[in-house]
């Protein structure tokens, strides 16, 4: 089976740009409808790897988060959860999408959720794929902000594949390579308002009106979610389903490429 990059393209969606990367057999543009919201740091291309594979069983689409990529960016914007979770909803409903399987990584997946309980209409399963957990009064999240300061300033000056090793040790050339390349489009202030709201917003609230069947991915080695959260969510939302990729730090799919999909095992009705 082959997955094709079809097209990246630009809609209008809660009054922004929202620039996405759609990817599907090209044949097979008429399958169920997946939507990915990459986290913090992530612009849609860097997705790329994954996206073609998820292309081959569904019609894929990956999303520049405002403030990120080729979306609307700059001091104009919000940023916050709520407005981040409303373009989530927008863009569905701009591309006219139905029966979809919402997923996110990281901040993606508090914004994933986030849109579920402000409203998202025509979704058919929900995949968060190791969301911070943290909140206030709660356990912070591991990762510092001036690991995402430093190497954003770091490639809008100019990066090497080797400035990127630095942050990323275990990554390969062709990973360094696509971070230093677009992490320079992820404008500062955004990604210092998502990070703060990991630990001022409290995303464990969402949790109770899901509706919709949903998937819990944990990274086995990511520090993100721990025994006592997942008890805590299993609380919230009874129904959750959680699979854990065990050889996986957060960035779960650069860590173990094989062992992110096994993680889906049959939530998504098809073996990817």
């Amino acid at each position: 089976m082959s997955s094709t990059y079809l097209y990246g393209a630009n809609v209008h969606a809660n009054g922004i740009r929202q620039h996405y990367l759609r990817f599907a057999d090209s044949a097979e543009t008429s399958r169920q409808p997946l939507v990915l919201i990459p986290g913090i740091t992530s612009p849609a291309i860097t997705w790329r790897f994954v996206a073609e594979r998820l292309g081959q069983h569904f019609d894929t689409y990956v999303l520049d988060v405002r403030g990120r990529g080729l979306s609307s960016t700059g001091p104009d914007l919000a940023y916050d959860t709520d407005t981040c979770a409303d373009d989530v909803i927008a863009f569905i409903d701009a591309l006219g999408l139905s029966d979809v399987i919402l997923a996110g990584h990281s901040m993606g997946a508090r914004f994933a959720l986030r849109a579920m309980s402000r409203g998202a209409k025509g979704i058919d399963k929900l995949v968060l794929i190791d969301p911070p957990v943290s909140g206030p009064g709660r356990r912070e999240y591991p990762s510092k902000l001036p690991w995402y300061v430093d190497s954003i300033r770091d490639c809008t000056r100019g990066a090497d594949i080797e400035t990127m090793r630095h942050y990323c040790p275990t990554w390969s050339d062709e990973q360094l390579r696509l971070r230093a390349e677009w992490l320079h489009t992820c404008f500062e202030p955004a990604i210092v308002q998502a990070f703060e709201e990991f630990h001022s917003v409290d995303i464990h609230q969402d949790l109770p009106d899901i509706t919709v069947p949903t998937l819990l991915m944990c990274a086995g080695k990511g520090g993100v979610i721990q025994d006592e959260d997942r008890a805590e969510i299993r609380t919230l939302l009874p129904t959750v389903r959680i699979s854990t990729a065990e050889q996986a730090g957060h960035m779960i799919p650069w860590d173990d490429f094989e062992g992110f999909f096994a993680a889906f095992e049959d939530f998504l009705g098809t073996q990817l």
